[in-house]
């Protein structure tokens, strides 16, 4: 196995692909390189549109936004800057399912002793029957996906890593954290020419974050195809996949695909702090080897094997999903607001006033997810209760009163 310390530290040969765009490492400022945090995405600079997605680059910076946490979901650290804001909150600034599973907690007893090795066994069976996968060996359960998302470049050999974007940079923060170069590019064939390149690691979130953009899985099956004939790998991250038909998790074992799901996302679980890594057999022994012993906790263990054999519940959150999905995407192009994407948990609004439309809503004790480093997008999780419903109708259709 090659560890990051063994990976040779060159400069990245996809950097002078057409369309590609060198990241600034990790906390880099300056000379005019896009920033981005977390959840954020820094898209190449002068990108045009595309099928009918936004252009990032052409937003406006902010003006004076508050210091914003690196991820959504922290409501209370955004609303103190807004403290005469309505109460409760409610946060939308996640792309979790409002519709949480009904969990039966563990009894006291399970924290009360290690948990059992048959009992990870049977979650990686129950995982490897939810996703598609034909042997539970190809699985690894951890701490979340962003847990294993970090664990990448500790079991990958990666000479360079190339980005789908603009996506979730939590996945390159975790390459750059261990010296690998980075490079993104801004349309799905330009991976290809970086799939040429041995050693190179290609890096998809399917569907993407934060715009939703969804890629068939038949074309990410030809990718991981020329991965594997030019000793390169795919990792296709499927946090937002289990609402969707795209996965691609089914064609393992592929020597060149590896494959992340979140469990706490669609589960509205998020505390639970579950997620898989799946992948050929040998590299899955390899990944579990290096998290070590009881990855998973009693609650995550009890989460996980009830939850994923559940495909009734499963079913019908997927419909509960799509009807808000189609409500909220409606509520916001009554208020003449663009939005995008084929997540069903989440969709993204692309204006000039956005940092406006942010602050509009916090001040109606609602809360959505700016990005600091392109302040002309919004990403607005779905509403879970009649409450926050009406609360956003009323803000929307303020917004839409000031606008006119």
């Amino acid at each position: 196995m090659l560890l990051p310390t063994e990976c040779p530290r060159v400069g990245s040969a996809v950097s002078g692909m057409v369309g590609a765009t060198v990241l600034p490492q990790a906390g880099a400022k300056g000379d005019g390189m896009p920033q981005t945090d977390p959840e954020g995405a820094v898209s190449s600079t002068g990108s045009a549109a595309r099928d009918g997605f936004p252009d990032y680059a052409a937003a406006p910076q902010s003006d004076g936004l508050p210091d914003i946490p690196a991820h959504g979901g922290q409501a209370r650290a955004v609303m103190q800057h807004f403290p005469t804001a309505p109460r409760p909150f409610f946060d939308l600034s996640t792309g979790i399912s409002p519709f949480a599973y009904p969990l039966a907690v563990p009894e006291a007893g399970a924290f009360t002793r290690l948990p059992e090795e048959d009992e990870e066994a049977d979650l990686r069976a129950a995982a490897a029957q939810a996703y598609g996968v034909a042997d539970a060996a190809m699985v690894v359960s951890g701490a979340g996906s962003q847990s294993l998302i970090a664990l990448l470049p500790f079991v990958l050999p990666a000479q360079r890593v190339c980005l789908l974007g603009p996506t979730y940079s939590g996945h390159r923060l975790a390459w750059q954290g261990q010296g690998i170069a980075v490079t993104q590019v801004d349309a799905p064939e330009h991976l290809h020419e970086a799939a040429t390149q041995p050693g190179t690691v290609c890096v998809v979130c399917n569907p993407n974050n934060p715009d939703g953009r969804e890629i068939p899985a038949a074309q990410l099956r030809l990718l991981a195809d020329q991965c594997a004939q030019h000793g390169s790998l795919l990792v296709v991250d499927e946090a937002f996949a289990d609402f969707g038909t795209q996965t691609v998790a089914p064609l393992l074992p592929h020597p060149a695909l590896v494959v992340l799901r979140s469990f706490g996302k669609t589960y509205g679980l998020p505390g639970v702090r579950l997620g898989f890594l799946l992948a050929e057999p040998v590299l899955a022994a390899q990944a579990r080897a290096v998290l070590g012993s009881w990855p998973v906790g009693c609650v995550g263990l009890a989460a996980g094997r009830q939850a994923l054999r559940d495909t009734a519940w499963l079913n019908h959150a997927r419909q509960q999903a799509e009807r808000a999905h189609a409500r909220l995407t409606t509520l916001l192009r009554q208020a003449g607001l663009p939005c995008f994407g084929q997540a069903s948990l989440f969709t993204l609004v692309t204006l000039p006033q956005a940092p406006a439309l942010w602050r509009h809503l916090c001040q109606h004790g609602i809360v959505t997810r700016i990005f600091p480093d392109q302040p002309g997008r919004l990403r607005i999780g779905l509403p879970g209760t009649d409450d926050a419903w009406h609360r956003l109708e009323d803000a929307l259709r303020a917004w839409r009163d000031q606008q006119e």
